[in-house]
């Protein structure tokens, strides 16, 4: 197809047109193709090999088209997963107003993230009303204001105890207080208490213990707040090489007697026994996975969701792929339910812990 084909038919490419999907997928592909630089900031592609998206006319080499993702605006891709390209800066070009809108707010909350940044407060910076800010800002990036700016502390918090710098003074710089409730807000997000985390987390405990279950050798770890690993695996071998690279900071104590009632529970739980057992968890995660991993909870036992479903279920359409990466990294299998996903097609899809558990999974839950 010769270039000047695209650029008389940009249009077409747009979200707005009344061309069908395949037409417009098949036109950017060629714009890809062509290294097209008069279509940067129509659209980017992602790359799932590398996790990063272009600009079309970026000048990296051609990726393969069965690796390649669509998307209207950048923040869209972020959304996703993917990283902007160094190469070509793809998120220089990026035409979509209510994207610009959103990164500018994102880009002034980072700069002001000391000061008390509230709704309104961005409303009279950005001369847009509040819930004009709140409902862009949610459809283009899919989190709050508010669940941004806690985001935006959260790893000014981790950067600032990293650096060696006091507790207190890591707080005050990434605009929390000193109170007890900000403390233990900041704790619960960390998995652990500040202090520790400033220390590398040498001194975290994670207890855990190895038993067999329906699905092979499963591992179960816990910190004194709750679990927060459980694991698969052929071998007791594989289950502790897992645990030291989700937590390869922590003190790892095998404690099978302690941790033998959320065994059974677990267990019971696996095997259909019991629908509800007491499974406090503490698990670290973004905004993002918070909202994917909750809607899981709430996929009935034996029923499943495709992954664009919970996509739409989330209010984020387009996240398809965001989701099945947050799936992915559920640290807890079975407690958050990601096996109850799958593809729009109704084949099973990806499962961390394998395809065959998967399968087993759903088997048992669908047992009368």
């Amino acid at each position: 197809m010769a270039t000047n084909a695209i650029l008389s038919e940009e249009e077409a490419m747009k979200p707005t047109s009344t061309r069908s999907l395949e037409q417009i997928k098949g036109r950017r592909w060629q714009a890809v193709v062509d290294r097209d630089a008069s279509l940067d900031g129509a659209f980017v592609f992602g790359v799932s090999s590398t996790g990063i998206f272009c600009r079309p006319s970026c000048p990296a080499k051609r990726p393969r088209r069965e690796n390649v993702s669509f998307f209207d605006h950048a923040l869209q891709a972020e959304q996703a997963g993917y990283r902007a390209c160094l190469r070509c800066r793809p998120k220089a070009v990026d035409g979509n107003p209510q994207s610009a809108l959103v990164r500018a707010m994102c880009r002034y909350i980072e700069q002001h993230i000391e000061d008390r940044l509230t709704l309104s407060l961005l409303a009279k910076e950005f001369r847009r009303s509040s819930f004009h800010l709140q409902r862009t800002f949610k459809s283009v990036l899919g989190v709050s204001p508010k669940a941004y700016i806690d985001a935006c502390r959260l790893r000014q918090v981790k950067q600032n105890l990293q650096a060696g710098h006091s507790v207190t003074t890591a707080l005050y710089a990434a605009g929390y207080g000193s109170s007890s409730r900000l403390y233990e807000r900041t704790a619960a997000h960390l998995g652990m208490t500040p202090e520790k985390y400033r220390r590398g987390a040498v001194a975290a405990v994670v207890r855990y213990t190895i038993a067999s279950s329906p699905l092979g050798r499963m591992l179960i770890g816990a910190t004194d707040k709750g679990i927060c690993a459980i694991q698969f695996a052929d071998s007791d071998q594989q289950l502790q090489q897992g645990l030291i690279r989700e937590f390869p900071f922590a003190v790892r104590r095998r404690d099978d007697a302690a941790m033998a009632e959320w065994r059974v529970n677990l267990t019971r739980l696996i095997e259909g026994r019991e629908t509800n057992p007491s499974l406090p968890l503490d698990i670290r995660a973004t905004a993002f996975q918070r909202r994917v991993w909750e809607c899981l909870q709430k996929i009935p036992r034996g029923e499943t969701r495709s992954y664009s479903a919970v996509a739409k279920k989330i209010g984020m359409p387009k996240a398809t792929r965001a989701v099945a990466r947050a799936c992915a990294t559920n640290p807890v299998a079975v407690a958050i339910p990601c096996h109850r996903v799958v593809r729009q097609d109704g084949e099973l899809g990806g499962y961390r812990w394998g395809i065959e558990r998967k399968e087993q999974l759903l088997a048992l839950e669908r047992q009368p």
